[in-house]
């Protein structure tokens, strides 16, 4: 007797994440930021905003997609959603993000420049 393989009901678009003992999906594209705050991340998606218990690695990991790029030690920016960039920040949405000198020059290779 063979066993059906069932197909795989998540996509590899969506992020489950566990916030106030519920899983919530998050459908990764709208993901605008991530941001460290000590054992937690603040994920801001354009309608809502996620506080889970994870470490920036772990989400990195997960959502590492060609839209994504660490640009600090504390920020994971969705380079779609950049609205500019002056200086050494980044702004998405009304966010200001801060850019690192380090993470400065991966960020410009990932943007489509003129």
């Amino acid at each position: 007797m063979q066993t059906k393989k069932l197909p795989d009901s998540s996509s590899k678009d969506d992020l489950y994440v566990n916030v106030d003992r519920k899983l919530i999906k998050i459908d990764i594209p709208t993901i605008q930021v991530i941001e460290a705050k000590g054992d937690y991340i603040l994920i801001k998606t354009e309608q809502k905003n996620y506080t889970v218990h994870s470490t920036l690695k772990k989400i990195h990991e997960r959502i590492h997609r060609d839209y994504f790029v660490k640009v600090h030690r504390s920020f994971i920016i969705n380079i779609k959603e950049i609205v500019d960039i002056k200086d050494n920040s980044v702004l998405i949405s009304k966010n200001v993000i801060p850019i690192s000198r380090s993470k400065r020059p991966e960020l410009m290779q990932r943007l489509n420049l003129l």
